[in-house]
């Protein structure tokens, strides 16, 4: 909390403030009687968030269920729905709006996902994310990042073509980098500052590994090397005519592979 400005700190898990989080939520159309789907919510605070300020109707979706217990508890009287799930697969819907926030990182294969959201959505629904985007880590990078088997970069090449490929089209595309890394410094410090306390909770090579992956996070973030990109994309309605004529209608199913993959943990840079 004392490493955001003041308002700008609702519960997330990541590098995201709550004015980018609002902002990306009306990007993405969300308001009163919109259906949101948000994967890998954990304890939901952007959702609970979003769901408050534009009175949404919402399913948050996370694979623990202590999170989630969290943010029923939370959520209050707020119209928010929580379910338990690996992901994927994805709850089929439909929905108007599905989110990924600060999580899209720990999917080894995200061509997977991404068509299990393109047919979880409506036509014209949007999908609104966060992703790091940059060539994947050397194995120099990997004995250097705490927990490296939940960092899967993408380059950003990569994501436009997945995303066309599953009948996705990009309307908005904003890099954050700058703006996420003033967060994870902001972050390191304070955990720096209340470093005793933390090691007292969680353990000295707990905090150290913490404290290693956001220094990480930063200088990638500063030198280039990742950068943090927020998109919104939606599902066409031309979009999905020309991948059904491409596969004679009967569009490309995953659901066998996807439900007998595990969901990835959550990335370290969360806990």
């Amino acid at each position: 909390m004392s490493a955001y400005a003041q308002g700008e700190f609702v519960e997330q898990e990541g590098f995201m403030r709550a004015g980018e989080i609002l902002a990306l939520a009306r990007q993405a159309g969300i308001a009163p009687g919109v259906s949101v789907l948000d994967l890998c919510c954990g304890v939901a605070g952007p959702g609970r968030f979003i769901t408050a300020e534009l009175g949404c109707t919402y399913l948050g979706v996370d694979f623990s269920s202590s999170a989630l217990d969290i943010a029923r508890e939370r959520a209050g009287d707020l119209p928010c729905r929580f379910e338990v799930s690996r992901i994927p697969p994805i709850p089929p819907g439909p929905f108007d709006v599905v989110l990924l926030f600060e999580t899209m990182l720990a999917f080894p294969d995200k061509e997977t996902l991404l068509q299990e959201i393109s047919q979880a959505l409506t036509t014209g629904g949007r999908f609104a994310f966060t992703m790091e985007e940059g060539q994947p880590l050397t194995a120099a990078e990997r004995e250097r990042m705490p927990d490296a088997d939940t960092v899967w970069l993408t380059p950003l090449q990569e994501m436009l073509t997945c995303l066309e490929r599953v009948g996705l089209v990009v309307r908005r595309q904003d890099d954050r980098s700058q703006s996420h890394r003033a967060v994870a410094d902001s972050l390191i410090n304070a955990f720096t500052a209340d470093a005793a306390d933390i090691a007292a909770q969680i353990g000295s090579r707990a905090l150290e590994e913490l404290l290693a992956a956001h220094r990480l996070w930063s200088h990638w973030l500063r030198e280039g090397r990742v950068r943090k990109i927020a998109f919104v994309a939606e599902k066409t309605e031309t979009a999905r005519r020309t991948r059904a004529s491409i596969t004679g209608g009967a569009g490309v199913r995953h659901g066998d592979r996807a439900r007998a993959r595990a969901r990835p943990r959550r990335p370290h840079r969360y806990t």
